[in-house]
């Protein structure tokens, strides 16, 4: 179990220990920061960045250690004693077979929404049991696949509930099975991640007309259902929205074994979704924090009555990865500075689209790898990609960045550099792995670097005529 990582100035759990616990988050978060400007002067000396590859992605290994032992003291500390809980990982965050694996070795289970990611899963060595699928378009083939493995489903819809019927009624199963309903509480700040909507396309809709009692009766009629799963939203909701969301669904459990005279309902998917500081180098908002407002809303299922299923993804990764590029050119237009880098579009699609929604933090690095200093200059960081959108920031005070330097982008271990954004086939960058090794980090391949030929073959090279002898 790992030590509680609030953040200076949060709340304690009453201990009287507030200036000790500011200093263990302080500590933490400059550790942190000092392991990333050793990754990054050590891939420039090794050559993991060099002129012929000019970006490459740096994951903090003891960081994501760190966080992942600090979800499981988070919730160990709200839990009866002996409360079965499963952390599953949202392979969607950072679906590379590595990462399962280390978050594996780590107690963490994974959340699948496709056959893609169960394999990725399967791959890392994640035991069907560890395994939770959700998907609100999963065909009758995942479902048996499901099924046979022993891997949790929960439903999204009455139709995907009925060909859970039929396939329990064709062969037995082992897989802890469940409904997905959606509290419709409301949204968050941004509208496309925030899936408790009156509207939202997940789930069970639990305030609209006739559905809870269908819920009930959904229950009432198969034994086997014994989970109910929830997930409000991630990025942009604010953690008592989110909470009030496990509070209802908790209500609806209590409900339903009322109903049917017997506790069918004993585990709780409370979903994932706690939202990064994209701001600072904070690790904030904490799992602790998240996890005493959860039992301050529903008391009840932390009482050990209920086993707990959480669905963290962002939040486990996002502040142990970076994305680092050489600065190729340096220019101006219009009076303004601009750094034109090998990270765009392809690593960080939502931030060039929505910069709004996902601002990034950029750090200046010289052409050894070293922080670099001097006045902040109000300048744009420019990628690759051939339309005038692809920039990681803009208008941004930074050390002006020259030719030769390296720019950083910061937070990005998930939803970034694994979800390659294929725009003028620009090539998939290396992800390495790093620990301390005295002065020096070590590094571990996670992913190559995609390769010229790679890129031809994923897009038809080997059917070149494929067209033409039509």
């Amino acid at each position: 179990m790992g030590a509680d990582m609030d953040r200076a100035g949060d709340r304690t759990d009453g201990d009287g220990a507030d200036g000790a616990a500011m200093s263990s988050a302080e500590h933490a978060d400059t550790a942190r920061v000092a392991r990333r400007d050793d990754a990054v002067r050590a891939a420039v000396e090794q050559g993991l960045v060099t002129p012929d590859h000019p970006i490459a992605a740096l994951l903090d290994v003891r960081g994501i250690r760190a966080s992942a032992a600090a979800l499981h003291a988070a919730f160990a500390a709200v839990t009866a004693p002996g409360t079965p809980v499963l952390h599953a990982f949202a392979v969607k965050a950072t679906p590379l077979v590595p990462v399962l694996r280390l978050l594996g070795e780590e107690g963490i289970g994974a959340e699948v929404a496709s056959p893609g990611e169960l394999a990725l899963a399967t791959a890392a060595g994640i035991p069907p049991e560890r395994t939770v699928l959700d998907s609100p378009a999963k065909t009758p083939a995942e479902l048996r696949q499901a099924l046979a493995l022993g891997v949790a489903v929960n439903a999204d819809s009455p139709q995907e509930l009925e060909r859970l019927d039929a396939q329990v009624r064709s062969a037995p199963t082992g897989s802890p099975l469940g409904i997905r309903v959606n509290p419709q509480i409301g949204g968050g700040s941004i509208e496309a991640l925030s899936t408790a909507t009156a509207t939202s396309k997940f789930g069970v809709a639990l305030r609209d007309e006739g559905a809870r009692a269908w819920i009930v009766r959904a229950y009432a009629d198969r034994p086997w259902l014994t989970r109910l799963h929830t997930h409000s939203g991630s990025q942009g909701m604010p953690l008592e929205l989110m909470a009030r969301g496990v509070a209802e669904t908790y209500a609806l459990a209590e409900e339903i074994n009322r109903h049917v005279g017997r506790h069918q309902v004993d585990t709780v998917d409370i979903g994932g979704g706690l939202p990064v500081d994209f701001g600072s180098d904070s690790m904030a908002p904490t799992y602790a924090q998240y996890a005493r407002l959860l039992r301050e809303a529903a008391p009840g299922l932390f009482d050990g009555r209920y086993g707990l299923v959480t669905e963290f993804g962002r939040s486990l990764l996002a502040k142990h990865g970076t994305v680092l590029a050489r600065v190729e050119y340096a220019k101006s237009a219009g009076g303004r500075a601009v750094a034109v880098t090998h990270a765009g579009v392809q690593i960080a699609t939502r931030t060039v689209y929505a910069p709004g929604s996902w601002p990034l933090r950029i750090a200046a690095y010289d052409a050894k790898g070293r922080p670099k200093t001097g006045p902040d200059v109000v300048q744009d960081v420019a990628g690759p990609a051939c339309f005038a959108g692809d920039l990681l920031a803009e208008g941004r005070p930074l050390p002006l960045l020259e030719q030769g330097d390296h720019v950083a982008a910061l937070d990005t271990g998930a939803y970034y550099f694994a979800h390659h954004y294929a725009y003028n086939s620009l090539a998939r960058p290396g992800v390495y792995g790093f620990v301390p090794a005295g002065d020096t980090p070590r590094f571990a391949v996670v992913r190559e670097p995609q390769t010229l030929a790679e890129i031809v073959e994923e897009s038809g090279g080997a059917r070149a005529d494929s067209l033409t002898d039509l």
